[in-house]
């Protein structure tokens, strides 16, 4: 006899065995091949059923650790550079396992993003570029009146660029983002049935139906076809088919009807899907979420449980008209506007993966001494800062033996000075900007609905990312310096507006001078200020010296900090017709024109102080001589004080480390001049005596 107590047991058992059933068919019995991944077949909903999270449970995902997850991206030009670093920030806020990026690009790409990716230092990151220009002759003979041109067909030939060891690979577009871990995506590798070779999404638009319009005519495809912008490959097997014959003979015969591709590589990719449907496997919807203007994606995620990969895949990019596109546009700011320094971090559990020089660097910070007074400045010296170097399209000027780049530095509260700039200096400009993650954006909204800045193509602007308490000046100033490409330079500052005619001024003044490189000059442009924010800014020299006489310019920093430009002699230079030379003394600062390749300034200078006087000291060091145009001048704006310069007036400690940073300066002066440097320190001495 059974105890009372089985049979209720057993009867539980069996309405658990019946509840297992019915969820496992409505799971998976509507859609066998998501789980083995064996058929291509399409079923009349497709969105239906493929809306599965890929965290369910039969996914079996590798050990965070030990497999580095490869993605492969094709990137070309300035907004193209922009794009990928937000793909990338989603990328890393989610993923917990080593990646290695493979990024196709063409050379302005490449120079934005290798100087990106060497400052941003993320661990367990490694970053390979290809070139982008090996890969064109391979796609140039097919037509494309796709928006991405040549670029746009180069998914098809990433196996004959990437390395010949590389088995499997994410390929992503840039104007993806991610919501999820890509190791998820990634797993799905493990679904492949054993001649399967490509992994996609199916396409959630009518496009390949053909009905859009009257005489649409799309590419064939299976279905509704498949969408190219999230891609798993599987390169070895992808040779072993004959994929480059295959796509070949298939673009060609279509073409002879077709004439030209219209949405550049997913045409061939769905046309060979078409002819050969074992090769690929359907990917679950949500991996792909299409945002495009005949988008039917939103069968797809409102019945999704969490969305995986968001595709902003129509020409407007976010400004597609959608009536969910307010959720993902927040998603996706949620990641531009993210600071990237919060991504540097190390991987838990793993064994550390120092990009180069971050391990060095993490070991210099340690040692530092969080209570010693200067603390800050030794902390903001050791800082690495994310430097995106040409932050929107810039077309350099045709190269001139003469021509001058004017060089600055700004932050955001300096940003209503651009268009008087650019009014007033009509050649090309080096702008390095220290702005935070968000005002990077900010930045980019005032640049596109500006009338003046947006037509000037000729400013390259050079966002550095805010890390640390005081400002890197001289940091800054490098960074703008280094990007400048004519052979002379004039180091200015951001609030100060030339004369109308010094740009034309200064190339004239170096070709009658026949400055060269072999000639150390500093051409000496004189500074004025004024303290009215309206003032009518003078046309030349005589109506400069008729304001200066009437007491509404001042030669600068007149009654702060005289001994900054009175060597300038500007007696003399009211007088002057020819240049003339000036000797240095202590604590000059003039702004100067100077050859391209002159002295970088000093790093360790941030915050407010010194930061020009040790620049124009490397200059006198080096043997420059310092000449005086007659006919050139700069007038500084007024402005409210920035926080370094309140700090330096507040805080004895401030002053006093600035004192140390000189000192500092001054030793390695001597070891690098010796005995010529004797008059520096000399200088710094008396100076401090008076004080």
């Amino acid at each position: 006899m059974l105890p009372r107590g089985r049979p209720r047991a057993m009867g539980a058992a069996v309405l658990l065995l019946l509840l297992l059933l019915v969820v496992g068919f409505f799971l998976f019995g509507r859609d066998p091949d998501y789980g083995l991944g064996t058929t291509a077949t399409l079923d009349e909903d497709p969105y239906r059923s493929r809306n599965l999270s890929a965290s369910s449970p039969q996914l079996l995902l590798p050990p965070k650790c030990e497999v580095m997850l490869h993605v492969a991206i094709v990137c070309a030009g300035y907004n193209s550079s922009r794009e990928i670093i937000t793909l990338t920030k989603s990328l890393l806020f989610y993923r917990k396992n080593p990646l290695h990026l493979h990024l196709i690009t063409d050379a302005v790409a490449r120079n934005i993003l290798e100087t990106l990716f060497r400052t941003w230092m993320v661990p367990a990151v490694v970053v390979s570029f290809y070139d982008a220009e090996e890969l064109k002759p391979l796609v140039s003979w097919i037509p494309n009146k796709h928006y991405s041109g040549l670029y746009g067909l180069m998914k098809l030939v990433l196996p004959s660029i990437l390395p010949p060891s590389l088995a499997r690979v994410i390929v992503l577009d840039t104007d993806v983002t991610f919501s999820s871990d890509i190791v998820e995506l990634w797993a799905l590798f493990d679904h492949f049935s054993d001649k399967q070779v490509v992994g996609l999404v199916e396409n959630q638009s009518d496009w390949y139906l053909g009905n859009l319009w009257k005489n649409h005519r799309p590419w064939p495809a299976l279905g509704r076809g498949f969408n190219t912008g999230v891609i798993l490959l599987w390169l070895d097997r992808l040779q072993q088919t004959g994929w480059e014959q295959m796509w070949k003979v298939t673009a060609k015969r279509e073409l002879l009807t077709l004439m030209a591709t219209s949405l550049a590589d997913q045409d061939i990719f769905n046309a060979v899907i078409k002819e050969h449907p074992h090769l690929v496997h359907p990917l679950p919807c949500v991996w792909n979420v299409q945002l495009s203007d005949h988008t039917r994606a939103e069968r797809c995620y409102l019945e999704a449980a969490d969305l995986k990969v968001i595709h902003w895949n129509s020409p407007k990019k976010l400004r597609v008209k959608n009536k969910h596109a307010e959720f993902f546009r927040n998603l996706h700011l949620t990641f531009l506007g993210y600071d990237g320094k919060l991504l540097r971090r190390e991987l838990f559990g793993c064994p550390n993966q120092f990009p180069p020089g971050a391990e060095q660097l993490q070991q210099a910070l340690t040692q530092l001494d969080e209570e010693e007074p200067c603390f800050e400045f030794r902390q903001q010296q050791l800082t690495v800062h994310r430097v995106h170097i040409t932050f929107l399209p810039h077309q350099p000027p045709p190269p001139q033996p003469h021509d001058v780049t004017l060089v600055a530095q700004l932050s955001m509260d300096r940003l209503q000075m651009l268009e008087a700039l650019c009014r007033h200096w009509p050649g090309p400009m080096s702008l390095a900007l220290y702005l935070t993650d968000e005002e990077a954006q900010q930045f980019l909204h005032f640049v596109e609905t500006s009338p003046v800045l947006s037509m000037r193509k000729d400013v390259a602007y050079h966002v550095v990312y805010r890390d640390g308490p005081l400002y890197p000046v001289n940091q800054l100033r490098n960074v703008a310096l280094a990007q400048a490409l004519t052979p002379y330079v004039f180091l200015s500052d951001i609030d100060f507006l030339p004369a109308y005619s010094l740009y034309d001024y200064l190339r004239a003044s170096i070709e009658q001078l026949e400055l060269d490189s072999r000639r150390k000059t500093a051409l000496v442009v004189p500074a004025f200020e004024t303290l009215h924010y309206r003032f009518s800014f003078p046309n030349s020299k005589a109506e400069l010296l008729t304001l200066l006489d009437a007491g509404s310019l001042h030669t600068f920093r007149y009654h702060e900090w005289p001994q900054g430009h009175s060597s300038t002699d500007y007696s003399r230079w009211r007088e002057a017709q020819a240049p003339y030379s000036v000797q240095w003394s202590a604590d000059y600062e003039p702004y100067v024109v100077v050859p391209r390749d002159c002295p970088r300034y000093d790093p360790r200078f941030v915050g407010f102080g010194w930061n020009k006087v040790a620049h124009i000291i490397e200059l006198d060091a080096q043997e420059y001589e310092f000449l005086v145009l007659p006919e050139a001048f700069s007038i500084h704006l007024p402005h409210a004080p920035s926080l370094d310069i309140s700090r330096f007036r507040s805080s004895p400690t401030y002053r006093n480390c600035l004192q140390a940073l000189k000192e500092e300066f001054h030793q390695d002066l001597s070891r690098r001049y010796g005995s010529a440097a004797l008059k520096y320190l000399t200088a710094l001495q008396q100076a401090r005596s008076r004080a």
